[in-house]
């Protein structure tokens, strides 16, 4: 009789664990988020355990001998057996998607895999190459930034067939040996190893871990040749790990010439094979000019004449947040919201000074950088800016105080942008989104 009671209550007791506290607070969660929660195999595989852990646990719960405080803990366990068998379970399951993954760039014998990675202006150069080699070649490159070993893992088994000639793919890092993953992975013909900056250095510690990581492209067996952006002054302890692919390194740019960087266009000749030849193109910032050049240098190796570059170069549309030039009937609008580096943001409030009108830059400030950076920016926007609409806590100090002439709005809640901008804004105004992201997206 009271060993049926106890079932009894012991079954009341899981139930109403359950129903009165586990389901309210999962509903009250699945409707916080920002984002709704997508049902891919994964979460459903999770879910599936953590259920299956849970008829586990009540079925133990009602049949043990256990008093009822030791029936409290059956309610923890299928969390906690569940999360700890489906990493288990995620771990074998990537493993094998990574060398399918592995397998397939292995057995693709014509397509040829160039591989992206710097402190800053992967994507840019990214897509500059696969608009440029589009123009001759079925190019496919790794979508927005997917840059981890995961992502291109999933991106490489979902997205690339046989049809693909080339595979443009951008390398991120947060940490040494990330890089080298992806070029085990990739075993690419050409790298491009960008600007290496402190971009992120709170994960790498120093610059010289930064650039070390950032080497790791050369690790590749499949390596033709590295192009490594010239004004990288890499140490030389880092050579005799890379002493294979050492040869291999290009610097770029070449000796460039006739720049002309304005609001309007980008022009500038280049120097290939001795000769210097002229390109134009709608992309703004002088930076962009070395971006463009490693994408051309690539090109001219892959087969493409001069004149078909020339007409790629033209051809080339802005990445979307970098740069952008937008028109609207009052304003000039430059969004600039994807740059948080201080050499892009500096290239951007040149080209705002070039505008006749009122300036207007709305900013965070550089969030993944020292005082120092923030000091330096702010004294370039006091030159050139009539009204600065600083947004959140993080740099508002230090902007506020380095920036005396012109008006200055500190806004901490966002949504108040599009409201402020119709209120202090007028006719004609240029208006420069600088590491921070415009309402109308």
């Amino acid at each position: 009789m009271y060993s049926a009671l106890s079932m009894i209550y012991r079954g009341m007791l899981f139930y109403g664990y359950f129903y009165l506290m586990c389901l309210p607070i999962l509903f009250i969660w699945y409707k916080s988020l920002d984002k709704k929660l997508v049902w891919t195999q994964r979460i459903k595989r999770l879910f599936a355990i953590v259920l299956l852990f849970t008829i586990i646990s009540v079925c133990l719960s009602v049949l043990s001998t256990f008093d009822i405080i030791h029936t409290h803990i059956w309610a923890a366990l299928p969390l906690i057996f569940g999360f700890l068998f489906a990493n288990i379970c995620e771990m074998l399951i990537f493993r094998i998607y990574a060398k399918r993954a592995y397998s397939k760039l292995q057995q693709l014998q014509n397509l040829k895999i160039i591989a992206i990675t710097g402190s800053y202006g992967k994507t840019s150069i990214k897509n500059f190459i696969a608009q440029i080699l589009q123009q001759q070649f079925n190019v496919y490159a790794t979508p927005r930034s997917v840059n981890t070993y995961k992502g291109l893992v999933a991106d490489i088994n979902q997205n690339i067939n046989a049809t693909h000639e080339i595979y443009v793919a951008e390398a991120g890092a947060r940490q040494v040996g990330d890089i080298k993953e992806i070029a085990d992975l990739l075993q690419h013909h050409y790298a491009v190893i960008g600007k290496i900056g402190h971009a992120h250095i709170e994960y790498f510690r120093n610059i010289e871990a930064t650039i070390k990581t950032k080497f790791e492209m050369l690790y590749s067996t499949r390596l033709l040749c590295a192009f490594v952006q010239n004004e990288n002054n890499y140490p030389e302890t880092i050579l005799p790990q890379f002493a294979a692919n050492m040869d291999k390194i290009a610097s770029y740019p070449p000796k460039i010439k006739d720049i002309e960087s304005t609001l309007e266009k980008t022009s500038f000749s280049l120097e290939l094979d001795s000769v210097f030849i002229p390109f134009t193109c709608k992309i703004l910032g002088r930076f962009n000019i070395d971006n463009i050049s490693v994408a051309i240098m690539i090109a001219k190796k892959l087969g493409m004449d001069i004149k078909a570059l020339q007409t790629a170069v033209s051809k080339l549309t802005p990445i979307p947040h970098r740069l952008q030039r937008i028109d609207t009937p009052q304003k000039v609008i430059i969004d600039d919201s994807f740059n948080g580096n201080l050499e892009g943001m500096s290239e951007a409030i040149r080209l705002a000074s070039l505008h006749d009108g009122r300036k207007v830059i709305v900013t965070p400030g550089l969030v993944e950088h020292d005082e120092v950076s923030n000091i330096s920016l702010a004294q370039q926007i006091d030159k050139v800016f009539d009204l600065v609409i600083i947004t959140g806590d993080l740099n508002a100090k230090v902007l506020d105080t380095h920036i005396t002439t012109p008006q200055k709005i500190i806004l901490k809640d966002k949504t108040r942008l599009e409201e402020v901008l119709m209120q202090h804004g007028m006719q004609n105004d240029l208006v420069l989104f600088a590491n921070d992201t415009p309402n109308y997206i």
